[in-house]
């Protein structure tokens, strides 16, 4: 079963997604440039833990831990989507779309992603 990232988490996995590893450092680093006060010790309590319940790995290269996502970033939005849907939206994907599009001003270039989602998802409904 998945485990369920914090949100704190998230974060880091965020950014080690984005660089395929990193060691305790580099994640507090962008930690900081993204506005959070979080100290390295905290950090590096974080990715402990975060290792323990099997979100990230780590490996020594020389005295350095580098640490790497088990988790694939898409398994992991999935997840937290499904759980999320189930939790605040009674299971109804619909009132999900229709609540984030109703909270946000979609761009053009959103609304042209949306509309092709949907012309995709029809075709596959249709050839089912």
């Amino acid at each position: 079963m998945l485990k369920r990232p914090t949100e704190s988490e998230l974060e880091i996995l965020e950014i080690i997604w984005q660089t395929g590893s990193a060691t305790v450092r580099q994640v507090n680093e962008q930690l900081e440039k993204k506005g959070k006060n979080v100290g390295y010790t905290t950090t590096l309590k974080m990715m402990q833990i975060m290792t323990e319940k099997g979100l990230l790995t780590r490996i020594m290269e020389g005295r350095t831990h580098i640490y790497s996502a088990i988790i694939q970033a898409g398994a992991a939005r999935n997840a937290l989507i499904n759980r999320m849907i189930d939790a605040a939206f009674g299971g109804s994907a619909t009132k999900l779309v229709l609540q984030a599009l109703g909270n946000h001003k979609a761009t053009p270039e959103e609304l042209n992603e949306i509309r092709s989602l949907i012309d995709k998802l029809e075709k596959e409904h249709r050839t089912s």
